[in-house]
């Protein structure tokens, strides 16, 4: 069936207790049997919706509330972050979004723990963060690399599980995305930017290293998902190999997190009545 705005996106895309990576097809679209143009249809359907819930989060803020949403996206290169930042939350009003893209620690963030400079992004009241890549590349990058020794990334899981229920009990409703790419949709994302002298600046050669290690980032992101989804904090993984798919499954589910918030506007501090006769007389 078509999306509306009552599929539950949330249901189809939730990785579960006997989740499995491998047996997500990344080229499939649940919830949706339209195509392409249907889909930027219903992606334009949707943003009304979400940017007055966008607004409602802020104006909360500015009567007193701490509450606040942070998206986390992973996902291998190519995989679509950057268009989920322009194309779904480019449809909100961007003083109520705080994004940061996490690339490799500096020598500074080396100096503290690995939590160290996540915090320091970490959204104000009324915002929605976005996170592209995240606290997540401290255990992906470092399990597949060797950088750290196992009992170390174990260690790490836990420091994340900790780290993100604090998050949430601190009042920020944690989603956390992952965008699930094909390695052959891959291979043409990078090879369409080869052959592009306007995609020359998004192309990494450290991508084709890290394609020779395609089947241990899968394994990787199997366990990071595996040791930290949590009621407050469960995973997504949403299928990416199209584009206009991975970005209306993220809008349907960050509406959704924050229609549970149950956002109000907030109420008038002065007399209205009083202040529409004060306007009048002037």
């Amino acid at each position: 069936m078509r999306a509306t705005a009552t599929t539950d996106f949330r249901h189809l895309l939730l990785a579960g207790p006997d989740f499995s990576l491998a047996s997500v097809d990344p080229h499939s679209t649940p919830g949706f049997d339209g195509g392409k143009e249907q889909g930027k249809a219903a992606l334009a359907a949707g943003a009304d919706a979400l940017s007055s819930l966008q607004e409602k989060l802020f104006a909360e803020s500015r009567s007193g509330s701490e509450i606040a949403v942070l998206l986390v996206l992973q996902g291998m290169d190519t995989s679509g972050k950057g268009g989920i930042v322009r194309h779904v939350l480019g449809l909100v009003d961007p003083q109520g979004v705080h994004h940061h893209a996490f690339k490799a620690p500096t020598e500074e963030e080396r100096q503290h723990d690995f939590l160290w400079r996540i915090r320091r992004q970490l959204p104000g009241a009324g915002l929605i963060g976005v996170f592209d890549r995240s606290h997540y590349e401290d255990v992906l990058v470092h399990r597949v690399r060797g950088l750290s020794s196992p009992a170390k990334i174990e260690e790490r899981y836990a420091a994340v599980q900790q780290f993100e229920a604090d998050v949430v009990a601190s009042g920020t409703r944690l989603l956390k995305v992952m965008l699930h790419i094909g390695k052959d949709e891959q291979k043409a994302r990078l090879t369409q930017r080869l052959e592009r002298p306007d995609k020359y600046w998004k192309y990494n050669p450290g991508d084709i290293d890290d394609r020779v290690h395609w089947q241990q980032y899968q394994e990787a992101y199997q366990v990071a998902i595996e040791r930290t989804s949590t009621p407050d904090a469960p995973w997504y993984v949403v299928p990416a190999d199209r584009k206009w798919y991975a970005r209306l499954a993220v809008q349907h589910l960050l509406t959704a997190a924050l229609e549970d918030m149950q956002l109000s506007w907030p109420r008038a501090s002065f007399d209205v009545d009083v202040e529409k006769r004060r306007l009048a007389a002037t």
